[in-house]
């Protein structure tokens, strides 16, 4: 099963004739999956649950395989890890356990010929069959290790799985088996594998030595009266792996594997073995002898009831040995103390007890051990021991733990030392410091167990213990006690000198390992003193290290114990004699030869760049230690291994040589080219370690990791994962990584509005449809002007018109109302068209609530005239109304409110069913709604029946919307039913024979652009094939097809060229066609030819309407055939076909083509010869042909022949501008090219001036308003998304003008062109793709509708596809501590190409950004913020998934600097005024300061309790100034985290100074802090040569004071303490009162080797002199 699906369980539940399948995972109920009621009662229903692990153990296989089909036999458990089941033959009386495997091919094969065979085997209810015959022939004498015979099992129905839970006991209800077969489960065959157990051997079970990981209970079923009882429950928990077992008279008894752990003593339950020789029910009597827990009243009570942690004790040592079952035929005892019953309900390690009086009693079986330390050193001990011999430690030190009255928790290590050193042989009574521990213990079962309690009242040799005691002497070295003034005191002395040599006891179990113990908790030591949380452990750990090392002779070991805690170390005095007979018996590791392994001290070597062995490491038990010395690895040049001790199994010898080959982990070295650090990183992150790791390392070992986040932290990689990300200390990043989007913050974020909006009324500011832009962001995009609510003044709709109209005195009432309803009529012109700009306006902006129907704004068509308000009405019926007047419109409406919902919302089929309006005068807008849904891609969730339910209606609107929408949502897809869908509504993609359809023609218009949305960019031949064809298609036959050709004849055009989108002359099994021939002809006209195909037949009887014959009617195919040869050879350069599209340059061939063809021409060649555009006004009049050239320039001054007809002229020279300014727009549309801008807002200009000058009379109005149009969409295109303030200006302009040819179609293209310069409310931009361009040709023809119901030319449905080229490249810096959007200054570098060289350009964000493919680099820049790098030269996924979450890109202000709204121009930086002088920027930093720099609550509280000179601090004024200076510098060099550092080095430099360092751990840290700063091989190997960045501390001046102060302390103690430091390089006794802290701390920082290696140094010099 894949993980993801590994999460479920599922469970089975029977009750008479219902079957109930549930499934539940970790993170969800269980819910009903499945439930089903059968006709007959379930009679025997069985549940197999198995996960595919493979066998457990070699299997021994028979040749003969067979089914099993028992139905004795039941499944009463089974396990994940390992893979068992086990049954339970209810005849037999037996246990088998079945270890799982996958079968081989072979047995596979030999399987699935089985059931050919005939016989009953099949039938459940069959006599048994020959596995439960074997079964009841086994004998005891069969060796229980051994698979007597491997069967397989099938099962033919399919078994669900529970890879959720790890194993499971099946209830009585549902586990009779009827059949046990071969097993098919997710996929995988399964060889289940026998080994047959009897009933009273329990312990048998586990056998195969594998411990349960996990457990669960079973009842084993009552067996006949003549049988004892026998219960069985798997128990768990990290620790311990055991089993429960009630046995045959009652007793609970904790086995593990075939060991007996021990009986359980529940408090308030007598157990059978005690004797009852009173007969009487108290239960007291039997108990007395025997110590309980404090809780050892428990209330038997229906209910289930906790019980603290019950105490599994030994057997019983009595005097009188009893019968076991003498308790249970006391008949009268029985009745009166309840027992055990059964056994149920275990979780972990707790279980419930049911008592035969009915009760119930929930018990935990105890813990191994609740220390870490204890646990630490255990598992240590496990690895290392013979599994028979750690078994009996751990069986040993378990009884010991969980003794009845044991030890509290802080005295468990006491008690673990006491165990372990009487399991070596120690007599711990003799040991001064183990004796100490028995007071702490006073009733240790283990040593003293008839040991008197100490009296309650105390004495005066109490005072004394405890002034001679180890604890005393401790406090007293330290400085705090010192200073009181008290008398001396010695060290606690040793055992008296009369009494005998101590020595140890050779027979004790654990003698003959003590050196591989020794040296086993000696690296669990050095692993302990790598985490600051366990250094008390440590330092307990090494006074049993010391005593044994002591004993073992073992200096090196003893010396390195000495110099880690000097006067600890001190305290130990006694040692314990071991002979030479004795040291032969133990068994001496090969690798206690060596030097003791000290961590700090290896670490330190390599630092300095000394030779290093490697160090040894425990596998799965000093991870930390193998974790940092692979750091240095990482980190050095020097390639180092680690060498791993394997865990000893089997017999002693197996400590030899041969054995301990180490097995190498090397972690190569980086080169230096690569930055280490980021290496580093990246790989700790791998290791799963992180910050809070960090936090407990040591700060000298520490340093070099930290030293490298902060490197990685100046310069990030932006595609680091989230870990790496949080190790490095970048929240920005982390928050990046994490995938928020801005929309679904909202709620949380309280994004502020930056400006504040009109005043307007509740009601219209829900009304308009534009009030979920994100005003945080536009207000940063657009913070000088109120731009935004200007554009939702001029696109809203919702609100009535102002009508105004002068009320002359010569004209009457009824004529004044007509005229007011005449000038509304005008003014509704442009109101109807506001909806198509709004759509875009508000594009992708707002995520609807599921509970809710989406919001649509109504169309106001109403009027309001001043003075006094009156309602004006379309409605009267004072004047002509068109009929059908507001049906598009509406349809516009319902797109335009469909577009704001964004596609990452969560729309449901339902939810799209729920929105549907009741009303049938709204159906147009809800069809409006579908067709959005389809453009941001929602439609596709939409259940096919919904589809067909709304095309069977039959509403033409609704069938238009809904076709374009699913084709839209499966943009080049070529799903099939969606073309089946289609076709239905194309009569020429039907076969000839089909009954014929009335599908209206708008309808058909919209199937046919539907086919080319659904197959865009395929080159799909037989849908090419129809499309040409029906480009050309003849009216008829008879009254069919007469209205409306053009805009058949265009979709058919923009389909055929978005089916071979940009595929130029590579038309791959076309050439037959000869498709751009056929449209050259469709383009100039011609005889038309014959089609062979499809629709023939329907061409033979002619148009009772329209006589055509059988030339080309180029007015209704050009445009069609025009377009499409422009996107057939898009961007392809193709000269020959774009010499086609030229202009004629004859006055004879102008005549005879219509002007707006030309726009049509010239558009068409520039985008075929896509490279050769130029953003300039020379390039745009250099495609007007040399005849007009010559002929418009010089009307003036030459005199005109009379041959040329002017008005031609000037309409072809404008048609062909505008067509050229329309090829600038789409060449640079969304790139806001300064220079396309300023040619096409000059043609802008010029055209407006022409409208109102006399050239409009020559051109016409209607052209001249057509070109400007054209030209206002164009400069659109360009400034698409930037709201640009002129081109608004001239939106705001044309809005105004609703007099002259100013009519619906231009209010659209006027009001789209708004649309698209606010594009998404500046989150969009337009793309320049192929697809985006067939997109925005489709929606940008330049034929506008006349009125609003005219789709003659053009299906004004297809205006919306301009949605399909937006893409969204706004990116908005959001700061990750307000989690609001901010101003931030990027770096932008372009890719080189062949215009111009690799540019780096600075741009403020919010910004919108270029296309993707023409950038190399976007950089976050400072120093304000944190930099950040997005290298987009290594692809442009990342940088593409954080435009579409709505742009987020997360930055994280630096320390003391203000955000650029607050400070502009970065002069209020705190950091700003003093930058020339160091020491004038610390003497002036106060610490209320801190705040500005850090929000760091334990920064803000050092600074107000260390930084302010107080009161009582006065005498310490230096400190206080040198606490201000580090966090000075700490905060403003963004390195917070090396405060404690700082402050620890200071410490240990003071308590150096006072000769007050108990201790070395501080020092050696320092050591390895100052030997970092000093290792120039790694501070060059750390610096990247690219990135000059400072490390932490490197350049600090704080370092060097530190280290002269630490060597002036120590060479003062030379100067006076030379004699002992002679005496101890000659090996001479010290004196008690001689400080040896100074000398081991001089030993420590001058890397002065230990005794053994001293020695050689010495006879070294001795031989050179």
């Amino acid at each position: 099963t894949a993980p993801y699906e590994v999460e479920y369980e599922e469970e089975l539940y029977v009750a008479g004739n219902m079957v109930i399948w549930s499934r539940g995972s970790k993170n969800q109920a269980s819910y009903v999956y499945k439930a089903f009621t059968v006709d007959s009662p379930v009679q025997m229903c069985h549940m197999l649950m198995l996960l595919l692990f493979p066998l457990i153990g070699p299997g021994l296989f028979e040749s003969r395989l067979q089914y099993v089909s028992d139905s004795a036999l039941r499944v009463v458990y089974t396990c994940h890890e390992p893979s068992i089941i086990m049954t339970y033959d209810t005849q037999q009386c037996t246990h088998t356990v079945w270890t799982l495997r996958k079968v081989t091919p072979e047995e596979q094969t030999t399987v699935l010929k089985c059931p050919d065979q005939p016989g009953p085997v099949h039938t459940p209810n069959a006599a048994p069959s020959f596995l439960s015959t074997h079964l009841r022939n086994v004998t005891r004498l069969d060796s229980p290790a051994s698979p007597l015979h491997c069967h397989a099992l099938h099962n033919q129905s399919r078994i669900p799985t529970s890879p959720g839970l790890h194993s499971r006991v099946h209830s009585p209800s549902i586990s009779n088996m009827a059949a046990l077969r071969y097993v098919h489960a997710g996929g995988y065959w399964i060889r289940l594998e026998k080994h047959t157990i009897h009933a009273f051997s329990a312990v048998c079970i586990l056998y195969t030595g594998c411990k349960f990981a996990v457990g669960m209970s079973s009842s084993f079923p009552p067996l006949s009266s003549s049988r004892p009882k026998f219960h069985i429950l798997l128990i768990s928990s990290k620790d311990i792996h055991t089993m429960l077992v009630l046995e045959a008279n009652g007793s609970l008894v904790l086995y593990t594997g075939v060991t007996r752990v021990s009986k359980v003593f529940v408090p308030g339950l007598l157990s059978p073995t005690f004797s009852v020789q009173n007969h009487q029910p108290q239960l007291s009597t039997p108990l007395e002898n025997i110590s309980t827990p404090a809780r050892a009243t428990v209330q038997h009570m229906s209910r289930l009831e906790e019980v603290g942690m019950p105490s599994p004790v030994l057997e019983v040592r009595s005097t009188t040995q009893h019968h076991e079952s003498s308790w249970l035929e006391d008949s009268s005892f029985q009745q009166a103390a309840p027992h055990i019953h059964t056994l149920r309900d275990p979780v972990s390690n707790r279980v419930t007890l049911e008592l035969s009086s009915g009760s119930m009693l929930r018990i935990t079986i105890p813990e191994l051990a609740t220390s870490e330390l204890v646990k630490r050193c255990l598992q240590a001990i496990r690895f290392i021991l013979p599994k028979d011999t750690a078994m009996k430690v751990l069986v040993k030190w378990y009884n010991s733990y969980n003794a009845p009255g044991g030890p509290s928790m802080h005295l468990e290590w006491n008690l673990f030392v006491t165990c372990l050193m009487t399991m070596m042989g120690y007599n711990t009574e003799r040991l001064t410091w183990t004796r100490n521990l028995h007071f702490e213990v006073p009733l240790s079962p283990v040593i003293a167990p008839k040991k008197a309690r100490p009296a309650d009242t105390g004495s005066d040799e109490d005072w004394g213990y405890l002034r001679c005691s180890d604890y005393h002497w401790q406090v007293y070295m330290r400085p705090a006690v010192a200073v009181q003034g008290l008398e001396p005191v010695s060290p606690p002395g040793g055992v008296d000198n009369h009494e005998s040599v101590l020595g140890l006891e050779s027979s004790a179990l654990l003698f003959p390992h003590i050196p591989v113990l020794c040296y086993v908790l000696h690296l669990l030591y050095e692993d302990l003193k790598l985490d600051e949380l366990q250094r008390s452990g440590a330092r307990a750990l090494v006074g049993l290290l010391q005593q044994l090392a002591k004993d073992l002779q073992l200096e090196d070991f003893i010396d390195l114990y000495w110099r880690d805690y000097p006067s600890f170390i001190k305290t130990f005095k006694e040692a314990c004699v071991i002979d030479q007979a004795q040291m032969e018996l133990m068994t001496w590791p090969v690798f206690l030869d060596g030097e003791a392994p000290c961590v700090f001290s290896w670490l330190s070597r390599c630092l300095r760049g000394q030779d290093v062995a490697p160090f040894p490491y425990l596998l799965g038990i000093c991870e930390r230690t193998k974790l940092l010395v692979l750091v240095r690895t990482q980190i050095l040049p020097v390639p180092l291994n680690m060498v791993f001790l394997p865990g000893f199994i089997g017999a002693l010898h197996l400590y030899s040589t041969t054995q301990l080959t180490p097995e190498k982990y090397s972690v190569k070295p980086a080169p230096s080219s690569e930055c280490l650090a980021e290496k580093l990183v990246v790989w700790l992150t791998s290791a799963g370690f992180t910050l809070k790791d960090l936090e407990s390392v040591p700060f000298g070992v520490a340093l070099p990791i930290r030293d490298a986040i902060y490197l990685c932290r100046e310069h990030p990689c932006s595609d680091w994962s989230e870990e790496v990300c949080a190790l490095i200390g970048r929240q920005d990043l982390t928050r990046q990584a994490h995938k928020v989007t801005l929309a679904n913050r909202k709620s949380t974020v309280g994004l502020n509005v930056m400006l504040e909006p009109p005043v307007t009324s509740e009601a219209d500011e829900e009304e308009d449809g534009m009030t979920d832009l994100h005003p945080e962001v536009t207000g940063l995009i657009w913070s000088q002007d109120l731009r935004v609510q200007e554009v939702r003044r001029l696109l809203q709709s919702s609100r009535p018109i102002r009508v105004n109209v002068l009320h002359l005195p010569e004209v009457s009432d009824h004529e004044y109302i007509e005229e007011k309803e005449n000038k509304l009529l005008q003014l509704c012109q442009r109101t109807m068209a506001l909806p198509v700009g709004r759509g875009l306006f508000t594009l992708f902006s707002y995520h609807p609530v599921p509970t809710e129907p989406l919001p649509v704004p109504k169309l106001n068509l109403t009027g309001r005239a001043p003075p006094r308000n009156t309602m004006v009405d379309l409605n009267s019926g004072n004047i002509d109304v068109p009929p059908n007047m507001t049906c598009w419109p509406s349809f516009h409406n319902g797109v335009a409110a469909g577009l704001k919902i964004a596609p990452a919302s969560q729309v449901e089929s339902a939810w799209i069913a729920y929105n549907k309006p009741k009303s049938a005068d709204l159906a147009n807008e809800y069809a409006g709604f579908l067709m959005a849904l389809g453009l941001n891609g929602h439609l596709t969730k939409l259940a096919t029946l919904n589809i067909h339910d709304y095309l069977t209606k039959g509403h033409e609107m609704t069938s238009i919307g809904l076709l374009l929408g699913v084709s839209a949502a499966k943009l080049g897809t070529m799903d099939m039913s969606i073309t089946r869908l289609l076709s239905i509504h194309i009569p020429a993609l039907l076969p000839p024979t089909s009954t014929e359809l009335d599908v209206p023609h708008s309808v058909q218009v919209a199937a046919v652009v539907g086919i080319g949305l659904v197959y865009q960019g395929t080159g799909h031949r037989h849908n090419a094939e129809v499309l040409l064809a029906e480009i050309g298609r003849p009216p008829g036959p008879e009254m069919e097809y007469c209205t409306d050709r053009e805009s058949y004849s265009l979709a058919a055009g923009l389909a055929l060229g978005m089916v071979c989108l940009g595929h130029g002359s590579n038309l791959i099994g076309m050439t037959d066609l000869n498709v751009p021939e056929q449209l050259y002809q469709y383009m100039v006209g011609g005889h038309r030819r014959t089609h062979a195909g499809i629709s023939r037949e329907k061409h033979k009887s002619p148009s009772y309407q329209i006589k055509e014959g059988d030339t080309i009617n180029v007015d209704v195919t050009c445009p069609g055939a025009t377009l499409a040869l422009a996107m057939i050879y898009l961007k392809t350069n193709n000269r020959s076909i774009a010499d086609w599209l030229k202009a004629p340059d004859t006055m004879f061939l102008l005549d005879f083509i219509k002007p707006e063809f030309l726009l049509l021409r010239t558009l068409a060649r520039c985008l075929i010869m896509w490279d050769e555009i130029f953003p300039n006004a020379d390039w745009v009049t250099s495609n007007v042909p040399q005849i007009i050239q010559e002929n418009i320039g010089n009307q003036e001054q030459t005199p005109i022949s009379e041959d040329l007809n002017m008005e031609t002229l000037v309409q072809a020279h404008d048609y062909i501008i505008a067509g050229g300014c329309l090829a600038v727009g789409f060449r640079f549309a969304g790139s806001a090219n300064s220079d396309a801008f300023d040619c096409l807002y000059k043609f802008a200009r010029n055209f407006m001036q022409c409208l109102t000058t006399s050239t409009a009379t020559v051109t016409g109005q209607y052209n001249l308003q057509t070109c400007l149009s054209m030209v206002l969409l164009a400069v659109s295109m360009v400034m698409a998304g930037s709201g640009n303030l002129k081109v608004l200006q001239l939106c705001r302009f044309l809005h105004k003008r609703t007099f002259g040819e100013m009519n619906y179609g231009f209010h659209m293209a006027h009001h789209m062109a708004l649309g698209l310069l606010f594009l998404g409310g500046g989150r969009y931009t337009l793309s320049t793709s192929n697809s985006a361009i067939a997109a925005l040709l489709c929606a940008l023809y330049p034929h506008f509708p006349a009125h609003s119901t005219d789709n003659r030319y053009h299906l004004q449905a297809l205006r919306h596809l301009a949605v399909l080229a937006a893409e969204p490249r706004l990116l908005v810096p959001v700061d990750v501590d307000t989690l609001k959007p901010c101003y931030a200054l990027l770096d932008v570098t372009y890719k080189e190409t062949q215009w111009y060289e690799e540019t780096t350009v600075e741009l403020m964000a919010p910004t919108m950004l270029p296309e993707l493919n023409l950038l190399k680099r976007i950089k976050v820049k400072g120093p304000r913020y944190w930099e950040l790098n997005i290298d987009i030269s290594k692809g442009t996924q990342h940088l593409q998934s954080i435009l579409s979450k709505d742009g987020v890109l997360y930055v994280k202000l630096r320390a003391g600097q203000l955000p650029y709204k607050d400070d502009p121009q970065g002069w209020k930086s705190l950091l700003a005024p003093n930058l020339n002088n160091r020491s004038a920027e610390v003497r002036t930093f106060k610490p209320e300061a801190i705040s500005t720099f850090t929000s760091d609550v334990a920064l803000v509280s050092f600074a107000e309790y260390f930084c302010r000179a107080s009161e009582n601090m006065k005498h310490k004024q230096e400190t206080v100034a040198l606490l201000s200076a580090i966090l000075y510098e700490c905060v403003t060099q963004e390195y917070p985290e090396v405060l404690p550092t700082h402050i620890s080095i200071d410490q240990a430099v003071r308590t150096l100074d006072r000769d007050n360092l108990c201790e070395t751990f501080s020092l050696w840290q320092m050591k390895l802090v100052l030997e970092l700063c000093e290792s120039r091989v790694l501070q060059q190997r750390l610096r990247d040569t690219r990135r000059q960045g400072r490390g932490l501390l490197l350049s600090s001046e704080f370092l060097p004071v530190m280290k002269s102060s630490a060597d002036r302390a120590l060479d003062r103690w030379l100067c006076d303490n030379s004699h002992v430091l002679q005496a101890y390089m000659r090996r001479q006794p010290m004196n008690n009162d001689t400080d040896v802290n100074m000398l081991a701390c001089f030993l420590v920082y001058h890397s002065i080797p230990s005794l053994k290696n001293t020695v050689l140094i010495a006879v070294f010099f001795e031989r050179t002199k």
